[in-house]
Order: C-alpha cells, then sequence, then structure tokens
C-alpha cells in the first residue's frame, strides 16, 4: 500500500518526504518495526514516541508520523499532524483495509458488567451459527486469534491488526469492551460500531478521569463514533444511563429491572446454581435460565438479551446461548470442594463492585460471609476507605490484605482500607498483608455453609510487587490449600 493511501482522510497533515513510497505496515510500538512501516510517534501517559524515532529508523521504518515538526537532517518521509492519536486510528483503519465494515461490530462499555456481556454474546452468537471474536479483558480470541489481553482494549494499531485477521478467519461479529482510556485515547478511530452498549457507571479510575463528570463524557465517546447503522442499548435504571438517553440522537433499546424500560424483567430469582428470568420486550417475552447468579447478572443478560434483538438474533439462539455459558472467569467464580465451604472468586476492585457482590452473597448465604480483598497500588485512592465501610458493613468477618501493590507501600494502602472499616464499629476484621497467608486463613476459619470470598482479582494470574510481576493466581491459591487439606472434590 502506498504511504497516500494510508494518510487518506486523515486530517491536517503535512508531508515532507516521499507520498507514493510503499508501506508494508504501521505500529506505535519501535519495537515491532520492520522494513517498509510507518512508525506513529504518539505522545503516551509515560513515555513519549518521539524518543523511539531513531530507534524506529534503525529497524527500518520509512515513514514517521508525529504532532511534532520535522528533525534537522531526518533522511525519511515526516509527517506531522496535529492529532497523532487519531491519526494512528484512521492509518491503521486505512492500512488494514477497514475490517470493521466487513463485520458486525458490538462495543461495550460501562464500569461493570462489560466482560460477562461479552462471555453472553459471544455464546448466543455461536448458537445463532455465527462466528464471532472477542476483545475484552481477560483475551483478545477468536478466528486467528487467542492472546492473553494486556489491555482490556489494545491499541489502535493492534486493535485494526486483530479485526483484519478476524475477517481473514472467518469471523462474523466481533464484540468488543471499550474502555474509557481507549474512548479517550481514541483507540477505536476507525471503527465503525452496528450496537453499542452502556452498561452502568459507578466510581473508577478516578486517578485518571479526576470526576464523575469526566468519566461519563469519555464513555460516552462510543455513542458518537459512527451513528449511521449505530444501536445504543442503554441501562436506563442507572442514573448516568438516563443521562446518556438524554445525550444521544441514534436509536436506542433501553434496558431495566421494570417498565417502562424496553427490555426488562418480569420477574427473577437466583440460588447458588443460577437465575431464572422472565423479560418482557416490545415484540413478545423470553423465560431465560442462566448458570450465572445475582441482581448485576440480570443486568448483564437483559443488555445481552437488548443487544441481540438489536442484531436480529433468533430467539431460540438466545435463549441456547445465555443457557450455554457456564460461567465469566474471575467474576462471582465458584471453586467446588467437598468441605460444604461455599467459595468464590471475584473481580470486585471497586466499592460499588464490592457492594454489588456481598449483597449477591447476602441474598445466598445461609451462614457466615468470610471476605478476603484488598486494593490496587497507583490507582485511585479516594476509594480506599468506602471499599474498607462496605466490607465492615456487609461481611462478617474482613481478611484485609494486598491485591497489586504495584509501587506503593503494602501497608499504607491496607491503612488507607482501614479507615473505612474502623468507621463500622465493633465489625471483626484481619490485617494479613500477605495475599496467599490472608486466603489460608480465611479457608482455616470457615465452616461448613460458609461463604468465602475472595475480591479483586479475579481472572488475573499475577500480582504487581514495586517493579516485579509475579505468578499469584486466587483460584491457584485456593486449590492448592484446599489439596494440602485432602479436598478430593476440586472443580
Amino acid at each position: 500500500m502506498k504511504l497516500s493511501e494510508v494518510l487518506e482522510g486523515v486530517p491536517n497533515t503535512r508531508v515532507e518526504g516521499q507520498r507514493n513510497v510503499d508501506i508494508s505496515g504501521i505500529t506505535h510500538d519501535s519495537r515491532k518495526i520492520q522494513s517498509g512501516y510507518v512508525f506513529v510517534a504518539v505522545q503516551g501517559e509515560k513515555l513519549d514516541g518521539f524518543t523511539f524515532v531513531e530507534k524506529a529508523l534503525q529497524n527500518g521504518a520509512e515513514a514517521v508520523l508525529s504532532k511534532r515538526k520535522k528533525p534537522d537532517l531526518f533522511p525519511k518521509t515526516w509527517i506531522q499532524v496535529s492529532d497523532d492519536r487519531e491519526a494512528l486510528g484512521l492509518c491503521s483503519a486505512n492500512f488494514y483495509g477497514h475490517p470493521s465494515r466487513e463485520l458486525k461490530i458490538v462495543g461495550i462499555t460501562g464500569t461493570k458488567g462489560k466482560t460477562t456481556v461479552s462471555y453472553i454474546l459471544e455464546e448466543i452468537l455461536k448458537k445463532a451459527n455465527f462466528i464471532p471474536g472477542v476483545i475484552g479483558t481477560i483475551s483478545y480470541r477468536g478466528p486467528n486469534i487467542d492472546i492473553t489481553a494486556k489491555h482490556t482494549t489494545p491499541e489502535a494499531s493492534d486493535l485494526q491488526k486483530m479485526l483484519r485477521q478476524m475477517v481473514e478467519g472467518g469471523a462474523t461479529h466481533c464484540i468488543m469492551e471499550v474502555s474509557s482510556h481507549a474512548l479517550e485515547l481514541k483507540r477505536v478511530t476507525g471503527i465503525e460500531f452496528d450496537v453499542a452498549v452502556f452498561t452502568n457507571l459507578s466510581g473508577e479510575h478516578m486517578d485518571y478521569h479526576q470526576n464523575m463528570d469526566s468519566y461519563y463524557e469519555a464513555k460516552k465517546k462510543l455513542f458518537h463514533t459512527d451513528q449511521i447503522n449505530q444501536t445504543a442499548v442503554i441501562n436506563t435504571d442507572d442514573d448516568w444511563g438516563k443521562k446518556m438517553i438524554s445525550d444521544i440522537t441514534m436509536e436506542y433499546i433501553s434496558v431495566g429491572l421494570q417498565s417502562p424500560a424496553m427490555v426488562y424483567a418480569e420477574k427473577f430469582e437466583f440460588n447458588t446454581h443460577g437465575t431464572k428470568l422472565t423479560a418482557r420486550f416490545p415484540s413478545g417475552n423470553m423465560t431465560l435460565s442462566s448458570h450465572l447468579i445475582g441482581k448485576p447478572n440480570v443486568y448483564n443478560t437483559l443488555s445481552s438479551l437488548a443487544a441481540s434483538l438489536a442484531l436480529n438474533i433468533p430467539t431460540d439462539a438466545i435463549q441456547e446461548g445465555i443457557a450455554a455459558l457456564h460461567g465469566v472467569p474471575g467474576r462471582f467464580e465458584r471453586i467446588q470442594n467437598s468441605l460444604g465451604i461455599h467459595i468464590y472468586v471475584d473481580y470486585a476492585h471497586t466499592d460499588d463492585a464490592l457492594k454489588n457482590l456481598l449483597e449477591t452473597a447476602q441474598d445466598l448465604a445461609r451462614e457466615k460471609i468470610i471476605l478476603v480483598f484488598g486494593a490496587g497500588g497507583d490507582r485511585d485512592k479516594t476509594k480506599r476507605p468506602r471499599m474498607g465501610a462496605i466490607a465492615g458493613e456487609l461481611a462478617d468477618l474482613t481478611i484485609l490484605t494486598s491485591d497489586n501493590p504495584r509501587t506503593e507501600s503494602p501497608s499504607a494502602i491496607i491503612s488507607d482500607v482501614e479507615e473505612g472499616l474502623k468507621t463500622t464499629g465493633p465489625k471483626k476484621y484481619i490485617i494479613l498483608p500477605d495475599r496467599k497467608e490472608a486466603i489460608k486463613k480465611a479457608l482455616s476459619l470457615a465452616r461448613k455453609d460458609d461463604m468465602i470470598l475472595v475480591a479483586g482479582k479475579g481472572h488475573e494470574n499475577y500480582q504487581i510487587l514495586g517493579d516485579k510481576t509475579i505468578v499469584f493466581s486466587d483460584k491457584d491459591i485456593i486449590h492448592e490449600i484446599l489439596k494440602l487439606r485432602g479436598d478430593s472434590d476440586l472443580g
């Protein structure tokens, strides 16, 4: 492909050098540069791509795109743009032939529920005999793709490449979790969405967005990417969802637990084995059986149902797909054992998510609820005391431990969370900074019919301590401890 074709539609470009050169690839990562590539030197949060221009040239870059002016004596083609991230998205879409136009694309945004909705929709599409790809928090998977996720939504050049690989592998749809960071950093620029789903909004990433209004504005960008063929699915039980409805002009399907939502739950009930739900929507009603548990998963199921209706999926495939999903990694994931203890691993790492988790547990628990959790380092500190207060209010015993401390002191993080625990009065809590010891303690204290919730890391199989990343999976640690205790029913 010629450079002039790669740059088609990119606004405010100033090209110094040859426009007619052949381009063999495009990337923002100088380490991935090969002969004939365009290197897009984006300004990152921590690193400036401009400092890697020399490395890109050494690796064979044919052209460099940047917001900065061409350096003196630069030997190759230099493209100066007003918005490097927008240009990265548009150039990547051009280079890979706009693969989103050959797929039905579902984008899912919101604080909670994105991953679960993506898993439900994946099963529904399979039951409808389509071939879906998924890009999300846990993995990027589908035809020609099987990658453990580094970010919820990858950078634009990687994202467009994956979509092209999916198309070449025969994919018909792509379900994509779209994070607020991705929207703010324009990683999905150049992607044409068919359905956009808003699940909910609660306090998260305040270290990045500063306040809820800014966080909302970032999420809203998904609903303004391409309105020509887009249908919105919006949870209007959420106050920010109500605001979203008033801020968009495209067609939408509202979702909630009752009328006047367009898709709503006429009734639902759940136990430790799953959920039964009767859903109503404009063209009829449907009885759904799901292995997923709790009120948050009722919302996730309704959002998936609404998105499927927007995609014209047959109702029998919707029912079969919802019933087929047995669980989502690290989302209220049950750990089987023969001790009569109800053990769950969950990704809840915000105060609102922790509250939902504990309220679901209260609806199911027969005896005590023992909660093991911590808070992540180098992230929003304001949520820590709120998480502590919720734990103190809703758990019978809290074992406060480390999550991913990153570069912060584990004891300082624990102290912040403990401030919230102290406000709840004489509730019992134990502090064990070593996460494995904390889990071990919970298992030693639990009796038959007690419930243990290990929250915060969910599907993650690592722990970040300072500048080191170690192998650590809550699920594997639980299995290891149970095995040492002679448990014979691990699952």
